[in-house]
């Protein structure tokens, strides 16, 4: 069973997340309150999983001599508003008031710019690697306590990467379990 979560609804923080603020978010358009859940997968490099390359990657601090992909990549200003580590350790890089930018070029609902409207969740896996069940089970315990601070967001705005950017993006991937997920929120 995973322990309650708690958002801080003055700061946007998760009181039991660790936190590992990004530098790389800023305001959401004024009077605009998150609606949408996004889940993504990442790891890095593709296929590992531990360390602290993730939590780099979105602070800006990748170093490039560490893997040649992440040469590719260090230059990019990404982050996420959490991430959820292989073993279900809940972090939190950027308050869930603040936009961040996990979406990219992105569409919803007819409504573009999904950073603008949304809450990125980052699982630590890849595509084709079963997510843990430490994992579920700490993403249905947040999913709650985002739905209890942000009614907006219901069970038919709960969306992968993929559903938002089709054809540039296939995060959470084939291997991310919906029912299992979706079974877990009842």
């Amino acid at each position: 069973m995973t322990a309650p979560i708690s958002i801080d609804n003055r700061t946007g923080l998760i009181v039991s997340a660790r936190q590992v603020l990004s530098p790389h978010f800023d305001e959401r358009p004024a009077t605009v309150q998150p609606d949408l859940l996004v889940i993504h997968g990442i790891s890095l490099p593709p296929g590992d999983f531990g360390g602290s390359c993730i939590e780099a990657f979105f602070c800006g601090n990748l170093c490039t001599d560490a893997h040649p992909y992440f040469a590719e990549i260090a230059a990019l200003r990404v982050s996420s508003h959490l991430l959820i580590r292989r073993d279900g350790a809940l972090v939190q890089l950027v308050p869930l008031a603040s936009r961040a930018w996990h979406a990219g070029a992105s569409s919803f609902g007819g409504r573009s710019g999904c950073n603008d409207f949304s809450i990125g969740v980052e699982l630590e896996g890849t595509d084709d690697l079963p997510y843990d069940a430490r994992q579920y089970a700490t993403l249905a315990t947040l999913t709650k306590a985002l739905c209890g601070a942000y009614p907006a967001i219901s069970s038919d705005r709960i969306v992968g990467h993929s559903d938002i950017a089709p054809g540039r993006k296939t995060d959470p991937g084939p291997a991310f379990d919906w029912p299992r997920y979706r079974n877990a929120l009842r």
